[in-house]
């Protein structure tokens, strides 16, 4: 099987702990690898003295639990919404009762970012809700203005980098960022399934809220600081997650896998003009390729990909328009192969 989606091909070395003997979690060693992972992921994220909250549950949870937490403290929250995932920011605030103003941007463009100032500067919230990436279009947004915004306007910055991490430069603590969410299936390439949120030494002692029981900050934090959880985890998923972390600070840590990440974009986009396919993204990032191909709504060549090449890649919301995800293993000779293939697909189409 050949996997341009999240999380992508995984490292065997990886893959084979997944299959191993389950170790029991309530125990001196398992506390050990989890304080170990908090440590590096701080390291990776660059959120020097900050914490971090584990939890086992899609990225989601970890942006419910943030909502829950956190902006519910807060009097009035913006959202910038440029896809399906800064919608969902959206949907959940809105879930929570948390009084939310959009800044809506249009599919695959980056925003107007003196518009969004505007917009801050009229609506004063108190926490701006981001993408660093949205997945949904491959469109990346520019952190350094977002962030200089908010410092100007007093106003708290939270940010999915779900597709960025690893995949694109990121510095919390130069950021100002208070919290960052993450999960495991896409720049960690590790199975789905934990979320992972991101908290900057500028809320140490903060007074979250306890509006969700399982999501609770506190008592989460609690627990981690010995290094475990307060319900049961996925235990192998964190083993997982350690082992992972190792692999990436031992191979040169974030930059050495954003390098590779960004090779891997730049040989596939080379062959998408090659076959004249436009790539929509205004401000592209290197973690996904979108592409407009002349398929249509019937998905042919998502289809023919599986059928044919037991291949996987993303649909996007649009007839003809795919994504491919350059953060698992893969290689300049398999990306040229994919884009052939698709290309294949695609013209059959016509005839």
């Amino acid at each position: 099987m050949q996997s341009f989606v999240f999380p992508g091909n995984i490292d065997e070395n990886i893959s084979r702990i997944g299959s191993a003997d389950i170790p029991y979690m309530r125990t001196d060693e398992f506390s050990a690898i989890n304080l170990e992972s908090e440590k590096m992921l701080l390291e990776l994220m660059h959120c020097r003295k900050g914490k971090t909250i584990i939890y086992t549950g899609s990225g989601t949870g970890a942006m419910s639990a943030v909502v829950e937490n956190y902006v519910s403290t807060k009097k009035k929250a913006l959202v910038i919404n440029g896809g399906s995932f800064g919608a969902r920011w959206v949907e959940i605030c809105r879930y929570c009762s948390v009084p939310v103003a959009e800044f809506k941007v249009e599919f695959a463009h980056a925003p107007d970012y003196d518009e969004l100032e505007s917009f801050v500067a009229d609506e004063k919230p108190e926490v701006l809700l981001c993408q660093h990436h949205e997945t949904s279009s491959g469109v990346l947004f520019d952190l350094d203005k977002i962030s200089a915004i908010c410092r100007r306007h007093g106003v708290s910055l939270v940010v999915d980098v779900i597709s960025s991490f690893l995949a694109e430069e990121l510095d919390m603590d130069r950021l100002g960022i208070d919290i960052c969410v993450t999960s495991s299936q896409k720049g960690l390439n590790i199975p789905p399934g934990l979320s992972i949120v991101l908290l900057s030494s500028a809320l140490e002692g903060y007074s979250f809220a306890h509006a969700g029981y399982y999501w609770d900050f506190q008592t989460n934090l609690d627990n981690l600081r010995r290094g475990q959880t307060p319900f049961s985890p996925a235990t192998t998923l964190y083993l997982q997650l350690n082992a992972r972390l190792k692999q990436l600070i031992a191979e040169g840590g974030e930059m050495k896998n954003i390098e590779r990440v960004r090779h891997n974009a730049e040989v596939f986009r080379a062959e998408c003009r090659k076959y004249s396919w436009a790539m929509p993204a205004e401000s592209p990032s290197y973690a996904v390729t979108t592409v407009q191909t002349s398929d249509d709504g019937s998905r042919r060549i998502f289809r023919g990909l599986i059928e044919r090449y037991d291949t996987f890649i993303m649909p996007c919301g649009k007839p003809g328009m795919y994504r491919i995800s350059h953060m698992g293993l893969q290689s300049d000779e398999e990306l040229r192969l994919l884009a052939a293939r698709m290309h294949e697909i695609e013209t059959e189409k016509s005839l």
